[in-house]
């Protein structure tokens, strides 16, 4: 059911954390696409990567890398960009939800958390911008969460992170839009990824979310993967600074 964008084949796509949960969800939407695509992710990637090529025929590049280091981060860009030329799309998508309290946070672990779910979305912003300036386009999409909007609690730092990316997204789309580089961002819901499904998810917590949704059915990385690629292709050239909610009906925006 997913439509094909023809100006995705052949287009150099870098993800952050696109090996597992979401992120492995959008490396195969975007493989199906006939894009060259490359990934980073701190554990090792190698099945994911024969599973791909198996599936879709288009084997993804993997990088190991740690995306809070900026010099590992920005050389595996660059690495990406030899293979496959300049990156015309990125999307920051990895991030960590660990839960906390405000009585837990201590100076290294906000350090962490920040470095995690912001400061990597800025790095990599850095190391695509100047070739996606000398080619006079480029789409860069970065994934939020409702939480943030629902004023969750249990994950302070998370959200305040969460929040932030939208004051860049808005921001670098201003200073970009010269350029006719677009930068988006994208809010999920509550999305059942192994990860979530595993340390998170009971049944009276589903339930009570899904109770909060308009639509009745859970959210798989599936139901993600339309909406990026959409704000990746051409598509969507109209649109810049835009904050795109998929969450079964959950928040209300405009």
């Amino acid at each position: 059911m997913t439509p094909i964008y023809p100006d995705l084949k052949n287009a150099s796509v870098f993800v952050t954390g696109g090996g597992s949960g979401i992120g492995a969800g959008l490396s195969e939407a975007f493989l199906r696409q006939g894009a060259k695509l490359a990934f980073v992710q701190r554990s090792d990637a190698t099945a994911f990567c024969d599973e791909m090529e198996q599936k879709t025929g288009n084997r993804p590049l993997f990088i190991a890398c740690d995306i809070t280091d900026p010099g590992a981060l920005k050389a595996a860009i660059a690495q990406a960009a030899v293979a496959h030329g300049p990156v015309q799309v990125l999307v920051n998508n990895a991030a960590n939800d660990q839960r906390h309290s405000l009585a837990d946070v201590t100076e290294d672990f906000m350090d962490w958390a920040l470095a995690i779910n912001f400061k990597c979305y800025v790095t990599a912003c850095q190391a695509v911008v100047p070739a996606m300036q000398k080619a006079g386009k480029g789409s860069i999409i970065n994934i939020t969460s409702i939480s943030y909007m629902m004023g969750n609690a249990g994950y302070p730092i998370y959200t305040a992170a969460n929040s932030a990316l939208n004051g860049l997204t808005r921001s670098l789309a201003r200073e970009f839009g010269p350029d006719r580089i677009r930068v988006n961002a994208l809010a999920p819901g509550w999305v059942m990824t192994p990860k979530q499904l595993e340390q998170w998810v009971t049944p009276e917590g589903l339930a009570a979310h899904l109770a909060r949704q308009c639509l009745p059915d859970t959210l798989n990385p599936d139901d993600i993967a339309g909406g990026v690629l959409f704000l990746a292709s051409d598509a969507s050239r109209a649109m810049t600074g835009q904050a795109l909610v998929i969450d079964g009906g959950v928040v209300v925006t405009g």
